[in-house]
């Protein structure tokens, strides 16, 4: 090759060993590609409200490709934005109940702009241990001084933010990824209040699942619509679809909107992504049963894993969690579960704060008791001893 030397070839070696120290931890991770048509019961995607394949989001996706395009054509504050975009914004802050909302390419996105907008040099971050990987970036890019306090614990955020000069805000999950439980966001709040300090809570995993009509945990809390208060969504989880947005007051939207990296250099969502969100909000607001269905499926997997002396955390939400004797034995159980017509996540280090590894079940408002009791069958019958209590 043009520029090659003899070495050339030996510049990547170092990830062979890197491979197989993974290998050795049973942390190898791959791609799995699927079928359209898979047989496989899903519990292990974020669909929870079934609203992934409903035919008015799925028609609403093509009909948004074929009026704007296949992409958005460039960055929101280029040619990016369309009607869509401008439309979304207004319906998810309003049902949300904030005064404006900003939408991104991704939920992840989301999380980046508002750290990187809202905190700096001289800014300190009260950050929670188990705060999803997006929220962990965004303070690291943030370049604030950053404090991890103990996990749900809003006397620890006090402590930390206590005595602070500068400006200070507080940073959590609303309902954690890996055990599906949920932040003291009320308690929380008044900790934040009493410092000065706002508050960022990530919701993805509360928006169409908590609240009244699935408004999310913030509203649930009582803080939507607080001037000290961010709140980021994802459109990827309960709206089925793919995407992000800031929730918050007009000047916080609008400072982003000026500043945020994440936001100005980024391609804007895709069109059919941004019609297939608002036609999911607008079946939710049509259909609020569904989030009380997503929470009683859940509780009804819990309860049969407990039952059969499975250690599963009490969901808070959607998100039903087993632990698992070790990294391996969680890897050979999902894909026993898979081979066996039933599709779990599994979540090992580093994905996992403490270091245990878990099977991660997620429930769907279109599960029927059938199949929630089949699939919680199959967990129960493949899992290793070990994952027994006193096993």
């Amino acid at each position: 090759m043009p520029g090659s030397t003899p070495d050339a070839g030996r510049v990547f070696d170092w990830l062979d060993a890197a491979r197989d120290t993974r290998r050795r931890a049973g942390l190898t991770r791959a791609l799995r590609p699927r079928a359209a048509d898979t047989p496989l019961l899903d519990l292990a995607g974020n669909d929870y409200l079934g609203l992934g394949r409903h035919p008015e989001v799925t028609d609403a996706a093509a009909d948004a490709a074929r009026r704007w395009g296949a992409g958005a054509g460039g960055s929101r504050l280029v040619t990016g934005s369309t009607e869509l975009h401008a439309r979304l914004e207004r319906e998810l802050a309003a049902f949300c109940g904030f005064e404006a909302a900003l939408v991104l390419a991704s939920g992840y996105a989301a999380n980046l702009a508002v750290l990187t907008a809202l905190a700096g040099r001289g800014t300190l971050v009260v950050s929670d241990a188990g705060n999803h990987a997006s929220l962990i970036d965004g303070c690291r890019l943030s370049r604030a001084a950053v404090t991890v306090v103990p996990h749900a614990d809003p006397a620890a955020f006090g402590a930390a933010l206590s005595g602070y000069p500068g400006r200070t805000l507080a940073v959590t999950d609303t309902v954690f990824s890996v055990d599906g439980d949920a932040a003291p966001l009320g308690p929380l709040a008044a900790v934040c209040r009493a410092h000065g300090a706002a508050l960022v809570a990530d919701d993805a995993h509360g928006l169409g699942v908590l609240g009244d009509g699935g408004r999310g945990a913030v509203a649930a809390a009582g803080l939507a619509g607080a001037p000290d208060v961010v709140a980021t969504v994802t459109l990827s989880k309960a709206l089925g679809g793919q995407g992000g947005a800031v929730l918050g007051p007009a000047r916080v939207v609008e400072h982003l909107v000026n500043v945020a990296r994440a936001f100005i250099f980024d391609t804007a969502l895709a069109p059919s992504a941004t019609g297939a969100a608002l036609a999911a909000l607008r079946v939710l607001r049509r259909e609020p049963g569904r989030p009380a269905r997503t929470r009683a499926v859940a509780a009804a997997l819990h309860g049969r894993l407990t039952a059969a002396g499975l250690a599963a955390v009490r969901p808070d939400a959607a998100v039903v969690s087993v632990r698992a004797p070790s990294p391996a034995a969680a890897v050979l159980w999902a894909e026993r579960c898979r081979a066996a017509g039933v599709a779990v996540g599994c979540f090992r280090p580093p994905s996992v704060p403490d270091g245990v590894a878990r099977l991660r079940l997620t429930a769907r408002a279109d599960l029927t008791d059938d199949q929630v009791a089949h699939a919680a069958d199959t967990v129960v019958s493949l899992a290793p001893e070990a994952a027994h209590p006193g096993g």
